[in-house]
């Protein structure tokens, strides 16, 4: 039965890269690599993000420099309209698996609901 059910969450990873959702993100990623300043600075607040979250993982805090460094990057950031746009399509990804993630684990819902 498990291999039904990889079998059937693999069909929908090929569903999800050919729906139109995941063909908008690609775009406007692609759009977001042709400019290397604004890749530069999305790549930059990704590494910054992904150490702070390990460090709070580590129970340290981050220090009043990271967290402006990171302030002032997330400014930056919001007021990019090409990175803006990459997080508007994201969304729409997101919301897609949101709902596919409803209706996967309706059983469970369901289950502990009764």
């Amino acid at each position: 039965m498990a291999d039904k059910i990889m079998d059937t969450a693999n069909q929908l990873q090929a569903e999800l890269k050919a729906s139109s959702e995941f063909a908008d993100l690609k775009a406007s990623y692609e759009n977001l690599k042709s400019d290397p300043e604004t890749f530069k600075l999305f790549k930059d607040f990704q590494e910054l993000q992904l150490k702070l979250q390990q460090m709070q993982m580590q129970g340290q805090q981050p220090s009043e420099d990271e967290i402006k460094n990171a302030q002032a990057m997330a400014g930056k950031m919001g007021k990019n309209d090409i990175i803006a746009d990459l997080m508007k399509k994201e969304k729409g990804v997101n919301n897609l698996l949101n709902d596919v993630n409803k209706v996967v684990t309706q059983p469970l819902m369901e289950l502990y609901r009764n």
